[in-house]
């Protein structure tokens, strides 16, 4: 059943700057609700690559994206936020006293502020145009994500695609897979550059197949269970390849759906915000993460972090109007009750 919830802030995304934003929200005593499309907190990170380690996060050498998110969800939960997951805002209306948010499922979020945390969007992955693909998407053979690695043990694995998700991942199934080729229509691949080079080593010991220059042309079994992957050249060569996997990773399609009509100052899919407060051109909603764009911007994680920082002592004055902020450390107040 729909419901009308009450908060102080209305977190939209429940990727790592999301969750941060809890964190960072709860320590200026101010509750938060999170709605995110996905049915599972993390965003990209648990969708897309929650296996995959994460180098640039301070104080972690590498963590992977998973645990990443582990470590966010433990560090909000003394702020009890509330989730609603497997919906998106429809709809944003500025009402007395602040916003109304409402869901594709029919709840009503009331919040004194807004928080756009969502990423690039609404996304999906890019599909190859081949025959009879909705079939082997269904049944797993044909995927876009690795969530287990476990779950390719002692397969035969097609990976197609020349940037660092492909690569990534013919690099870490190698050791688990009987079996991986990668297809690339170009011997360059546009990962970078250190892990380009490992995946060439790992083929000149023959622990990674390379099926160059071809592409992806057709798919054989029986419309469920994949028997084979069919290449081909621009020439028009074509080699069969036997596979129970195909992991196609050529890229994201992005879109902003509905929060592209709610009057927001946009450049190029992006939020324009005011650098100091993350503030976009409708006070009193910020955005904070990919989605957010200022000149300097750097589409890192740990920037998207301060940027929560900085939204939430922005949005503190209208939570608690009349009431003075004074900026303590959390070694000073701890984490408040």
């Amino acid at each position: 059943m729909s419901e009308m919830i009450e908060t102080d802030v209305a977190i939209i995304g429940a990727g790592p700057c999301g969750l941060f934003a809890v964190f960072e929200c709860g320590m200026l005593k101010m509750r938060s609700v999170v709605v995110d499309t996905l049915e599972e907190i993390g965003g990209q990170c648990a969708a897309l690559y929650p296996e995959k380690p994460i180098f640039d996060i301070p104080a972690h050498p590498q963590i992977a994206g998973a645990a990443l998110i582990e470590r966010l969800a433990e560090q909000a939960a003394p702020f009890h936020p509330r989730f609603l997951l497997n919906q998106r805002v429809e709809g944003l209306a500025q009402t007395e006293g602040g916003f109304t948010l409402t869901t594709s499922l029919g709840n009503q979020v009331r919040a004194k502020a807004v928080i756009i945390a969502a990423g690039a969007g609404a996304f999906g992955p890019n599909r190859p145009p081949l025959e009879g693909l909705p079939g082997y998407e269904a049944s797993g053979a044909v995927r876009y994500m690795v969530t287990r690695r476990e779950e390719f043990r002692g397969k035969r694995v097609v990976i197609a695609g020349g940037g660092d998700s492909a690569v990534d991942w013919a690099l870490s199934l190698k050791d688990v897979a009987e079996k991986v080729i990668v297809v690339h229509r170009r011997p360059k691949f546009r990962a970078a550059p250190e892990t380009a080079a490992q995946l060439e080593a790992a083929a000149a010991r023959g622990e990674v197949e390379m099926a160059i220059p071809y592409q992806l042309h057709a798919l054989e079994g029986d419309g469920a269970k994949l028997d084979t992957v069919v290449l081909a050249t621009l020439k028009g060569e074509e080699m069969r390849v036997p596979a129970d996997h195909l992991l196609a990773f050529f890229g994201l399609s992005m879109e902003l759906g509905p929060i592209a009509d709610w009057g927001l100052g946009l450049e190029r899919s992006h939020i324009a915000v005011t650098p100091a407060t993350c503030e976009t051109n409708i006070p009193g909603i910020h955005a904070i993460g990919d989605m957010a764009t200022y000149p300097g911007k750097l589409k890192l994680i740990l920037q998207g972090f301060s940027e929560a920082a900085m939204a939430a002592h922005a949005i503190h004055p209208r939570v608690f109007p009349g009431e003075a902020l004074h900026f303590e450390y959390s070694t000073s107040k701890g984490v408040p009750a």
